[in-house]
């Protein structure tokens, strides 16, 4: 029993490791992708798209749910925020940012988390988690302001940062707002009703776009296979991963795996040459991680076991 046990945890963490890890990736790939080729709006239909694609097709392998309809309306206010606002701010942000900021700005979730937790589930403020978001939004601001001074996409630009951050605060609101109807069904289920009713949303406003993006001028092949880790790796993938992890490990220790990003981001985007690492960044990431760390484990000493 302890090594099933055993087997469950150390499977939890590789998903974690592995989602937060391709994430961190798709950061500078993602980036890359939208530098030559394609922009914001058609690499986040293509995801969109694409992952509805992936999980209808998973789902006929999966076991069958009967989902009421007044679930499937649900839905679409889940796609709303945890998809369209989240996926489109965060792609279009990082079409305008550096890879690095963008995800910098991704570890601020827990935060929001916090602070919406607090005004719809009236869950507890303590002094620990009011400091943690003070050095929370001390370490966005300085980014932010760093930002703003360089307008350098190497280095970053508020507009993208300001969208980076919007679409944390909508998955925030999304799990906020919808964390009784995940909890009722598996992966496959809720993915894809959720990207179902984003595409359906997403494709009457994109379509053309994308079609003239497509058609105008050759795309390197490369640029196409950029594409393919975003869609494949960095959404499918990385939503099984994400809550295979969610499944087994307390939300304290999901959240710690949020750091991954980051630092593969930032070692990727270095390597890649599309990103600037400068001291302001540095100590911003000092402050959001802190900032973070408090949070969570202010809130930890208050799970239920």
């Amino acid at each position: 029993m302890g090594k099933t046990s055993n087997n469950q945890a150390l499977i939890a963490h590789l998903s974690m490791f592995g989602a937060c890890a391709g994430w961190g990736l798709m950061a500078p790939i993602g980036k890359d992708a939208m530098t030559h080729g394609f922009d914001g709006m058609t690499l986040v239909t293509f995801r969109v798209v694409g992952a509805c694609l992936l999980f209808w097709l998973a789902s006929v392998f999966a076991p069958k749910e009967n989902v009421p309809m007044k679930d499937k309306l649900m839905f679409i206010g889940a796609a709303i925020f945890g998809l369209i606002c989240n996926q489109c701010c965060y792609t279009i942000g990082l079409s305008i940012t550096s890879p690095i900021n963008a995800s910098i700005v991704t570890t601020s979730m827990p935060i929001f988390a916090m602070i919406l937790a607090a005004l719809i589930l009236k869950e507890p403020i303590t002094g620990k988690k009011a400091v943690g978001v003070l050095m929370g939004c001390s370490g966005a601001l300085i980014l932010i302001l760093t930002s703003a001074a360089h307008a350098d996409g190497k280095v970053g630009d508020i507009r993208g940062d300001l969208l980076c951050l919007f679409a944390q605060f909508s998955f925030a609101l999304y799990l906020s707002l919808f964390n009784p109807l995940i909890k009722r069904y598996n992966v496959f289920t809720i993915n894809k009703y959720m990207f179902s009713w984003a595409t359906l949303m997403l494709l009457p406003f994109t379509f053309g776009h994308v079609t003239d993006t497509i058609w105008g001028k050759p795309i390197p092949v490369s640029t196409w296979w950029e594409v393919a880790y975003v869609v494949v790796v960095g959404t499918f993938l990385g939503y099984i991963l994400t809550m295979i992890g969610q499944r087994v490990l307390r939300p304290t220790v999901v959240s710690v795996y949020n750091y991954v990003q980051p630092i593969v981001s930032v070692f990727a985007s270095l390597l890649m040459g599309i990103g600037m690492l400068k001291p302001t960044h540095a100590l911003a990431v000092v402050l959001v991680f802190t900032g973070v760390w408090l949070v969570n484990k202010s809130r930890a000493k208050g799970d239920p076991k």
